[in-house]
């Protein structure tokens, strides 16, 4: 019961952002009885899993982690029927102009996302509840509100920093941070999650943060920011937590009924089935553009011949996350499309297949190749390799006139253990190979289109905040 009260949430959702009065940062609720109330340990659960259910929007399918770590990289491609096309082809062409409307729909995204975490964390303090559940619940906000802004700094650089609730009037005193500061923002709130949250193994309720989760996080934080070391202490407490564990087979984490194993380390939760429940998205959204099985796919996140040609001959985690294409009244189409979401069982209610496949923002096996990466030690990448029964990173028969470095094999693992995973181009700016990489590839990318541009709309009601170079 507990679990299926978590996937019906998104009525928190509107309750704590429906009442806000737009502005340029979405932040302002002026009038929330919802919130003014907090005072029950069930209020706070109420609202708790209100800004889980904030993951929904971030980590959606057409939401803006896949459009930068798949679309503004060379892992795929889109034939999507709905929207704005034009604006959905200026993040693959690197054309993205400040009026773009999803540029917009995604900042005012994150934010609610955000807030929904803030009003939470003001709440709480004032609360007559035992210290331990506060320290729990603000672990909980501090984390999401750290990962949420680790999103936004990698996608729009200085950033406006909140981290309570603002009337309109105050927002406008709010301009732009240097990137160093949001940084310190996120590992101040990620050093706190991963002192405050239980381990993986005291989770009770699905989906719910834990220290490992944090500290994961934590590590990438690390890396992004260039300090190794950091990076190799936090991740070495993840390996030896002995809460995690990568699973026999690569195609064992795939599947609607597959859900929390022991290699997830953060999981999105959904729920099959109901159309009034947070349903899966990814299986229709990452279908081909066509309705034989009785739905439209959307065509997003179409394989590239280049991420599929990446795959070493006899991987077999390639034909365990890309399908070569589709039959249409007998017809093969050769369309390559991801397939780790796929549910064909899903019952469908108005054109919707409502699948039941959670997706895992953070698992095992990246924090396995994050550890290498902070180390400069194999062992972690050829874990992950054994368990796709490849030859290890130093053995004679590894490729290693294709992948000379160590650098280059984790990069190349990471893209093949990872693909579509909204990995990629995170990865890519991360150890400063984006532009090299995908300029080879003939992308019109510079150091300039590294970020997002700040929307136009911000700008015109606040014309304080500055804009990113090159826009």
């Amino acid at each position: 019961m507990k679990t299926i009260r978590y996937f019906l949430t998104f009525l928190c959702v509107s309750l704590l952002t429906s009442s806000c009065q737009d502005t340029f940062l979405d932040l302002t609720p002026l009038s929330n009885p919802t919130a003014d109330n907090f005072k029950t340990r069930d209020d706070f659960e109420l609202a708790v899993n209100g800004a889980y259910a904030s993951l929904y929007t971030v980590y959606h399918p057409e939401g803006p982690v896949s459009y930068a770590n798949e679309q503004m990289s060379d892992n795929a491609i889109m034939f999507n029927i709905s929207g704005i096309q034009a604006d959905k082809w200026q993040f693959k062409d690197y054309s993205l102009a400040t009026a773009n409307t999803m540029v917009y729909q995604f900042w005012q995204e994150s934010y609610k996302a955000i807030f929904n975490a803030n009003i939470v964390l003001d709440k709480i303090e004032g609360a007559s509840l035992d210290a331990a559940y506060k320290d729990g619940v603000k672990a909980q906000m501090q984390f999401l509100r750290g990962l949420y802004y680790f999103n936004m700094v990698q996608l729009w650089g200085d950033l406006p920093i909140v981290t309570t609730p603002l009337t309109g009037e105050e927002s406008y005193a709010v301009l732009r941070s240097p990137q160093s500061a949001v940084y310190d923002q996120i590992k101040k709130d990620l050093i706190f999650a991963a002192e405050k949250l239980p381990l993986a193994t005291a989770i009770t309720i699905p989906g719910r943060a834990s220290k490992g989760a944090a500290q994961t996080l934590l590590g990438k934080v690390y890396l992004t920011l260039g300090d190794k070391a950091a990076a190799a202490t936090v991740l070495k407490e993840v390996y030896n937590s002995n809460q995690y564990s990568l699973l026999a087979n690569y195609t064992d984490l795939w599947g609607p009924s597959v859900k929390n194993t022991k290699e997830s380390i953060f999981e999105i939760q959904y729920l099959g089935g109901n159309a009034s429940a947070p349903f899966s998205r990814f299986y229709q959204t990452f279908y081909p553009n066509n309705n034989f099985l009785g739905f439209y796919g959307g065509g997003m996140n179409q394989v590239t011949d280049d991420l599929y040609n990446e795959y070493e001959t006899g991987d077999p985690r390639r034909d365990a996350s890309i399908a070569l294409g589709y039959n249409n009244a007998g017809t093969f189409i050769a369309q390559k499309y991801p397939i780790k979401w796929t549910d064909t069982k899903a019952t469908q209610v108005g054109g919707n297949p409502l699948a039941n496949n959670n997706f895992m923002v953070l698992r095992y096996a990246d924090a396995l190749l994050l550890l290498s990466e902070a180390t400069g030690d194999p062992m972690y990448l050829n874990l992950v390799r054994t368990r796709a029964k490849l030859p290890k990173f130093g053995e004679a028969t590894y490729p290693i006139a294709k992948y000379p470095t160590l650098d280059l094999a984790i990069e190349h693992e990471r893209r093949t253990e990872l693909a579509i995973e909204f990995q990629r181009w995170f990865d890519l700016k991360r150890t400063n190979r984006a532009v090299p990489v995908l300029t080879a590839k003939g992308k019109a990318i510079t150091a300039t289109k590294l970020l997002w541009p700040i929307p136009q709309i911000v700008r015109t009601q606040n014309p304080a905040i500055t804009q990113n170079p090159g826009y």
